[in-house]
């Protein structure tokens, strides 16, 4: 007898976990649908489309084949990299600080592969990636030809101040093109590097404030 109601009390404590179970599968379900609405962009010539949060979940899960925004934040961020290997470029013969040869060291290290992975992304789906016309002034954090003949012109202490507030800068207009794309874009792969462009360049910036 006593058996047999332990047997009871056991089916009992099953079924509320499988009812609790799917109570917090319908509440993750009920979260999904009424999240923040998303705007997707459509390809050159095609209007945007305004997407629950649901449906750009399940739009990215069937097909991320990039989008104009995808495809436009490799090709700029690639002629941003650029420019901040051009100013690292500066640094082993201008800088006075070990600590700033080194931080050039590390960003140049990190942002020349990306530039790689970024150029053979495109051309893996047929995207030239020197298409398109990008002016310095339309990208966030670009420096102008003034402020790189000043930095070029400069030594020492006042090269390193010079550099670290313009890398700061750069580095800033880099994750405001990452996090852009992040909500904008629909390729996986762009996601994940506009991710280590956030993870990177934001513990950079930390590491500039703090040698100014």
């Amino acid at each position: 007898m006593l058996i047999r109601r332990a047997s009871v009390a056991t089916v009992t404590v099953l079924v509320m976990l499988g009812l609790a179970a799917c109570d917090s599968d319908s509440d993750t379900k009920s979260a999904a649908a009424t999240g923040p609405s998303v705007i997707a962009p459509g390809e050159p010539g095609e209007v945007n489309r305004t997407l629950s949060a649901e449906e750009a979940a399940d739009q990215r899960a069937e097909d991320d084949s990039p989008n104009a925004a995808d495809v436009s934040y490799a090709r700029m961020m690639i002629v941003h990299h650029t420019q901040a290997l051009e100013m690292t470029e500066l640094v082993p013969d201008r800088a006075g600080s070990g600590k700033v040869k080194k931080l050039a060291e590390r960003i140049a290290a990190a942002q020349g592969p990306e530039i790689e992975a970024m150029e053979s992304w495109l051309t893996s789906y047929g995207k030239d990636p020197k298409a398109g016309t990008h002016d310095h002034a339309s990208m966030p954090g670009m420096a102008t030809e003034a402020q790189l003949k000043k930095l070029e012109a400069a030594e020492g202490k006042a090269f390193d101040q010079l550099f670290l507030t313009l890398m700061i800068t750069h580095h800033e207009g880099a994750l405001t093109m990452a996090t852009d794309v992040k909500g904008q874009g629909n390729n996986i792969r762009i996601e994940e590097m506009a991710d280590d462009v956030v993870a990177q360049q934001t513990s950079e910036i930390s590491r500039m404030r703090d040698l100014l």
